[in-house]
């Protein structure tokens, strides 16, 4: 699982006790721990942790959820659901890893 180890450094974070309401574009890697809510738009990576609660659409390149996310993800390249994450929305990607214990409502489209 080289890809979700490399490139981690990280751009923006939104730490644990924060809140974010809008539409964030960010280059590279965004972490989240905090709540966002709103559009997450990069081409990179977009880390939701633990405590991470995010009610958005997200597009990015790899998304990486250990945390909880009600909203669609678009990943060009990969989703990986870590088995604390809580997923309630739709996936659309051309890789997806589930690890077990993933609390996940919604569809999934596998595109190659």
């Amino acid at each position: 699982m080289a890809d979700s180890t490399e490139n981690l450094i990280v751009n923006s974070l939104i730490g644990e006790g924060s809140e974010f309401r809008g539409e964030f574009k960010v280059k590279d890697l965004i972490r989240i721990d905090g709540y966002f809510k709103g559009n997450i738009i990069t081409d990179g990576k977009v880390l939701v942790g633990q405590s991470g609660v995010v009610e958005t659409d997200i597009r990015a390149g790899v998304v990486v959820v250990g945390g909880e996310v009600r909203g669609s993800i678009h990943a060009t390249r990969r989703v990986i659901l870590l088995s604390s994450c809580r997923l309630f929305g739709d996936i659309a990607t051309r890789s997806l890893l589930v690890e077990e214990g993933v609390i996940f409502e919604g569809r999934c489209t596998i595109n190659r």
